[in-house]
Order: C-alpha cells, then sequence, then structure tokens
C-alpha cells in the first residue's frame, strides 16, 4: 500500500512585490509626515464649524512654505502647553492691526464680516501681526483658548491648514 504524499508549498513573495510593498510603506510614511495628517477634533472651540470627533484632512505644505490666509483654519501646537493641538481660524495675518471691542472683531480698524461675535467678550487691545505670526480665534469664542489668551502664534507652531473634513460620513466636506 502506498500514499501519495501531496506537497503543499506555499511561494514566498518576489523580491519586487517586497520592495514594492517598502517603498509604499516609506511613500505614505512621507506624505504623513510632510504632506497630509489626519487629526481629530477635541472640544467645542470651533462650533459650529467643527464639532468634537470631526476628522480633519491637514495640508502641512502650506506651513512650510509661508504662513497661512486670513480665514483658513488651521491646526498649531499650543504655546502653553507642551504636546496638545489647537485647530483655530487665522483671523489676522503679518501686517494687519487686530482688536476685540465690545465682541466685535476689528481688522485693520475696520468691523470684521464674524459671526461669531459674542457680547460678553473680552476685549484685546489694537495688535500689530508681525512677520512669522498670525492671530488665531475660535469660532465658539465663549469657550476658546486662543490669541486672547496666548498672544499671537509664531508660524512655526503651525502644523498646517484644514482642507476637508472626512468624518462623520453627513458632514464630509473640502473646508
Amino acid at each position: 500500500m502506498t500514499t501519495n504524499a501531496v506537497s503543499h508549498r506555499v511561494a514566498a513573495p518576489s523580491s519586487g512585490l517586497l520592495r514594492a510593498m517598502a517603498l509604499g510603506a516609506l511613500a505614505m510614511a512621507a506624505l504623513q509626515l510632510f504632506v497630509v495628517q489626519v487629526k481629530v477634533v477635541r472640544g467645542a472651540s470651533m462650533e459650529p464649524s467643527l464639532r468634537d470627533g470631526d476628522r480633519l484632512v491637514v495640508d502641512r505644505i502650506v506651513c512650510a512654505l509661508g504662513a497661512p490666509s486670513r480665514g483658513d483654519i488651521v491646526v498649531l501646537r499650543s504655546p502653553i502647553e507642551s504636546g496638545v493641538d489647537y485647530v483655530k481660524r487665522v483671523v489676522g495675518v503679518a501686517g494687519d492691526y487686530v482688536a476685540l471691542r465690545g465682541g466685535v472683531l476689528f481688522i485693520n480698524g475696520t468691523a470684521a464680516d464674524d459671526s461669531a461675535c459674542f457680547p460678553n467678550g473680552c476685549d484685546v487691545a489694537e495688535t500689530r501681526v508681525p512677520e512669522g505670526h498670525v492671530f488665531v480665534l475660535g469660532d465658539n469664542r465663549p469657550v476658546s483658548a486662543d490669541s486672547r489668551a496666548f498672544g499671537l502664534v509664531p508660524c512655526e507652531l503651525l502644523h498646517g491648514v484644514v482642507r476637508a473634513r472626512l468624518w462623520p460620513p453627513a458632514r464630509v466636506a473640502a473646508l
């Protein structure tokens, strides 16, 4: 009685496939480090624009090449809390004069078209934004820690500009 032994062999992945997978992993890591990141919103300081738990696509190139524009939503390293990132709106860029009076935002002496007025907000004396800095505010000003609390933000603290919301699915949008 003879038995036929069946040999099952699993082919090893080719070195070309392994190389392609390694290059793909390196490309994804470089993309995450230098081009875009996904960040999660924590807190209510940007409501109603952004909500707690929203997932955001952050463009890291813009800040590497220069300062963001007025109105951009940015992710920044907190100037006052180590290891904490904030999401805020840029309201003042280099050369701007920014002030808050009676809850109204003034940019270069003119009241801003700003739906985030807050009658009980703190006043900020007119401040000139120097080169290499921005003035940021949260859209939900009564609960936001922003330039009113920590002053002007050096551009080197900016991680990038928010370009899109990926989550939740019902609120997916370019920003």
